[in-house]
Order: structure tokens, then sequence, then C-alpha cells
């Protein structure tokens, strides 16, 4: 069977304090980074250990991983499980990116985030030529917020063409994307009006649950981030007998971890094989009606 595990330990802490970002809002100590060093050493031995399934691998943490050596090292590590097809990391690339040598580059991807004001963009960029020069895929996002529009003109200005820069709607103000706002964010990011949406999903079909599964550092199993209630335990013999196609039970999907996972909007289409880091296949575009820019170019309309 194929599985994809979405990976949330207890890690609450981050080395960023964006006011936007509904993560990181604590502080760990000492002792709450063991207890999710040894939860992430846990899931690592049950990873290397299981023989019934391919696995992809997600790590979506509340705060920021890459800068504790257990994930840099765990990456490592299942890079090399034989089972594992795929890992992919969300990360604010604060950390150097040279620890990517000891991985199996092949497998893995990078979703990274770029924070306004809480980093240099030239390191940022920096960052992202060298992990595409080792050969790691990487997708680039940041907050569709009309404070950061020249600090996204000049991102997508500086990163290669072929790294794709997604815009993050923030769903607190949606008023700003007007249709003037609409046309801007597109300029940079043909697929913004795809995935700027809020989708209904009561009753709808979705992969979550099924063959695509939230794990707690505990092991606990959720079909989803977004639906709390618990439905088996990635560490006890026979979890997959819980594992069943079954329609979504909230009203609304926001977030494209999530959404992803919905067939009907026929976003497998437009990614293709990295759906989930969040990389259009080259026919992507088409299937989404759209073209991306192929010069470069930004419309003179950018806020300074």
């Amino acid at each position: 069977m194929k599985l994809t595990l979405l990976y949330r330990g207890p890690l609450a802490s981050c080395n960023y304090a964006c006011t936007y970002c509904p993560f990181a809002k604590k502080e760990d100590d000492r002792a709450a980074l063991e207890a999710d060093r040894e939860a992430l050493e846990r899931f690592c031995d049950w990873v290397e250990q299981q023989r019934a399934h391919r696995l992809t691998l997600f790590f979506t943490p509340w705060g920021e991983a890459l800068i504790r050596p257990w994930y840099r090292q765990a990456i490592a590590r299942l890079g090399r499980v034989e089972s594992v097809d795929k890992i992919i990391v969300q990360t604010n690339l604060s950390a150097p990116v040279g620890w990517v040598e000891t991985c199996s580059v092949n497998k893995l991807r990078i979703w990274a985030t770029y924070h306004p004001g809480e980093c240099r963009r030239e390191r940022f960029v920096e960052a992202c030529k060298l992990l595409a020069a080792k050969g790691v895929r990487v997708s680039v996002g940041v907050v569709g917020l009309d404070a950061n529009r020249s600090e996204i003109a000049a991102l997508r200005r500086e990163l290669p063409r072929d790294i794709y820069l997604w815009i993050n709607a923030w769903n607190d103000d949606p008023g700003q994307y007007d249709d003037d706002a609409m046309r801007w964010y597109a300029e940079i990011d043909p697929l913004f009006s795809v995935t700027c949406r809020t989708h209904e999903s009561m009753g709808r079909a979705c992969h979550a649950g099924h063959t695509v599964l939230s794990v707690s550092g505990d092991g606990m199993l959720r079909r989803c981030h977004f639906i709390p209630a618990p439905i088996g335990n990635l560490y006890e013999d026979g979890f997959e007998r819980t594992l069943h196609p079954s329609p979504c039970t909230n009203n609304r999907c926001d977030c494209y971890i999530g959404y992803v996972h919905m067939p009907h909007l026929g976003l497998e289409h437009i990614y293709g094989a990295g759906l989930l880091e969040r990389i259009p296949a080259r026919s992507g575009w088409h299937a989404a009606g759209m073209a991306p820019s192929v010069n470069g170019s930004i419309k003179t309309h950018v806020k300074t």
C-alpha cells in the first residue's frame, strides 16, 4: 500500500516571529526539545522496520525543524530506507544547506517560505540556488500581503526561473484580493487564482484518512491536520484496518496541504508528481488554463 504520512511532532518553537503566522507561538524548553527528538527517533525506527508500505513522508512542523540537528539527521537517515519514495520538509531555510550532501537528494524536496523582515532576501535566494545546484527540487512561497509586494517582486526577479514561486493567500483579509490585486499576484504566480480559494469540502471525497494520514509525535493518526478526531495509532499493529475512503467532515478547507487531496479539484493534473511539494508539472500550466511568465517581467504597479 502507498501511504503519505504528514508528520508533525511536538516541536512548537521557531527562530522567526512573523506576526501573521499561526505557528510557533511558544518557546520549547530543553525538556520539550528532548521529547521532540525522542518522538522523531521513534518515527524513524518505525519507518525503517516496516515492510508493508511504500512511503512518502512530509514534515509539516509547527515550528522550524531544520535548525534542529535531529531533523537534519532524520531526513538523511530516512532517505536511505528503500521503501521511502520521497521526503518533503517545510522550512524557512534559515539553517545552512550543506547538510543535504548527506541526503538522498533524488528523494528530497524542500517547501521553502520566505518571510520579509525576518531574513535577508539575498541569503534566502542564495540558499535556494545552492539547493538546486545540489540536485534538490525546491518550491518557494510567500504570504500575499500588500505590504510584501515589493519584496515579492524582487524575489521573483532574483530566483531562478525554474523555481516556482507561489503566493499563499492571507485568509484573515480576503477583501484585499480585488481584481487588480488578483492580476498582480497572477503575474507572479499564474496558479494563484486556483489555490487562493476556500474550498467547500463537507461530504466531498478526500484521500485523507485512506492513503494520506496525519501523524503526531506519539504516533496518533488523524485523517488530516484539520480534523482532530483520532483514527488509530501508527505504532499499533493493524492500524491499516482503520483506513478507508470517507468523505470530509469539515465545511471548508483553505489550506493547500489539506484540499490538495480532494480529487474533484483535479490538482494532480496541474502538479503531477510535484503535488505535495507544490511544484507544477510542465504540463500543469496548460491544465490550469494559464501560462507562466517567460521573461520575468513584473508590472509597474508594484507598491514600494
